[in-house]
Formats: C-alpha cells, sequence, structure tokens
C-alpha cells in the first residue's frame, strides 16, 4: 500500500479561499507538554502546525491515553469545530515546542456560511484529512491486530 500526503491547505484551498481563511490566523507559541484540547470538550479552535509536533490520543479506561496519530508541520490540528455538536473526538498535546497558526471556529463557520464556495473548498480540506486519517487509523489497526498485517510492509 503507497502511503498518500495527508492533504494540507496550501493544495487544497485555492489563493483566494488560503488568503480569506489566514486573515482569521494567529501565530501561536505553545510550550511543550500543553494540551491544545481534551475529547470531550468544546471545539472551538482549530490550528495549523508551523513548527513543532502534536500527539492526538483517545481515552482508555484505566490505561494512559493512547496515541492515534502524530501531526507536523502544515498539518491541520482539530476538525470537530467543523462538524457538530462541536465537540472534540481526541485529544491533542504538543509533543516538542509548538508554533502553529490558530484559528477562532465560529468566525471561520461564519465566514463559510456567508460564503457557500469557500465553504465547500474548506469542507472539502476537512474531509479529506478526515478520510486520510481514517485509512491511517485502519492500516494501523491492520498492523496491530490482523494475522498478516495490513500487507504495506510487503
Amino acid at each position: 500500500m503507497i502511503p498518500t500526503p495527508t492533504p494540507t491547505m496550501l493544495r487544497a484551498l485555492p489563493a483566494e479561499h488560503r488568503q480569506r481563511l489566514m486573515r482569521f490566523a494567529r501565530e501561536v507559541s505553545v510550550p511543550q507538554g500543553t494540551r491544545l484540547f481534551e475529547e470531550g470538550g468544546k471545539a472551538d479552535r482549530f490550528w495549523i502546525i508551523r513548527t513543532g509536533t502534536v500527539e492526538l490520543d483517545m481515552h482508555v479506561p484505566g490505561r494512559r491515553a493512547a496515541v492515534v496519530e502524530t501531526l507536523r508541520h502544515n498539518e491541520l490540528v482539530g476538525w470537530s469545530w467543523l462538524f457538530g455538536p462541536h465537540v472534540w473526538h481526541m485529544g491533542a498535546e504538543a509533543t516538542t515546542p509548538l508554533r502553529a497558526y490558530e484559528f477562532d471556529a465560529t468566525a471561520v463557520r461564519l465566514m463559510c456560511q456567508e460564503d457557500p464556495a469557500l465553504a465547500g473548498t474548506i469542507t472539502q480540506w476537512v474531509g479529506d484529512v478526515l478520510a486520510h486519517r481514517l485509512r491511517s487509523a485502519r492500516t494501523r489497526l491492520l498492523d496491530l491486530y490482523a494475522p498478516y498485517g495490513s500487507g504495506a510492509h510487503a
């Protein structure tokens, strides 16, 4: 199985839409070990990583949180802000010092309501990110639990 690149905003959005979205960007620096959000919390922001890494994790009763994926440069952190009920489905932690663009989700959703073309490209981008992450999770699960793994290493 050939890995596909993560859909980035740069590749997914036309220049005009990218520029409009970036008007809502705020540059932030986040120390290593900082929790960006917790599973079940209100999804009111999202980030695009400039430098550093973020681990997405899931709560596992009676155990440490299980790391699901590590995100890096140009990757989207958070998609729950776009889809109701706007609650995080996972947690996220900066595993290195992080520099990122942070976006106010409410402001971006309002902008999307006013511009259906922009809403379509942003929804397509975030949907592509979700599909990529689901494929990655499937491959990891097959590697862990299938009798012969995912076949990706053959």
